[in-house]
């Protein structure tokens, strides 16, 4: 299934690949890796509420903010939060993206392999094989709760809105 006009880059559109994931849906199953190699599930985060974070890459200015506030929220969060950033990068790069940028309470995998988040969660990006700027919150039961999708991509999501989302639910 491919959506268009959900998104831009720069002002170009893009087309994405996967289901259109709505707040009460059922978060769909993936498998992405971490920093080891390491496959990483859904079942993973279990009894969890789950704020996942899309970045394109780590590498660029405004992924790396993103993962950065997350990092730094996932430090006022309790225990049974776990916030977790997805991207393409490869495992190698984000290991070295993660300890040169201090990131250390965010969780940081990598959907390369398979694209089995992205286009589970319909966040693939069809021209680019990155995934789109997103973020999902999943509560314990694994029902998404929230959705935003970032219509431009160089553009950083609303965080505070995400939060309160968050906050609502506990």
């Amino acid at each position: 299934m491919e959506r268009t006009g959900i998104i831009t880059m720069k002002g170009n559109p893009l087309t994405l690949v996967g289901p259109e994931l709505k707040p009460q849906d059922k978060a769909p199953f993936f498998t992405v890796v971490d920093q080891n190699l390491v496959p990483k599930t859904l079942a993973d985060f279990q009894g969890k509420f789950k704020v996942i974070s899309v970045t394109p890459s780590l590498d660029t200015p405004v992924c790396d903010l993103q993962i950065h506030w997350f990092n730094e929220d996932a430090a006022n969060q309790p225990r049974d939060v776990a916030v977790i950033n997805i991207s393409m990068d490869l495992p190698f790069a984000i290991r070295r993206f993660c300890a040169t940028g201090g990131i250390d309470k965010a969780i940081a995998l990598s959907d390369h392999r398979d694209a089995s988040f992205g286009t589970n969660w319909g966040v693939l990006i069809k021209e680019l094989r990155l995934l789109a700027r997103s973020i999902f919150i999943v509560d314990p039961a694994n029902v998404i709760r929230y959705v935003q999708i970032v219509p431009e991509q160089t553009s950083e999501p609303d965080y505070e809105a995400a939060i309160e989302a968050l906050r609502k639910l506990m």
